[in-house]
């Protein structure tokens, strides 16, 4: 059982060093933002809050008059 402990944190060990080796290469530290993935931008999907700031700015093309009618209700 101790032979399997040991063997485990061995791998664990090696993923680490490599995963640092990646980062050591590269200069920084891998952006894990949704919004910094090529292939999410590809498909036109942002963070949550991209989203929802997207959804709360007012529409431009939206006519005075309804709007106001809106704030009244």
């Amino acid at each position: 059982m101790l032979e399997t402990i040991y063997l485990t944190a061995a791998i664990v060990a090696i993923c680490v060093f490599f995963l640092c080796i990646g980062i050591l290469i590269k200069g920084k530290f891998p952006s894990m933002h949704v919004s910094g993935n090529k292939e999410m931008q590809k498909r036109g999907i942002g963070c949550v809050q991209s989203q929802d700031r997207e959804a709360q700015k007012g529409n431009k093309h939206a006519i005075a008059e309804r709007e106001k009618e809106l704030e009244r209700e």
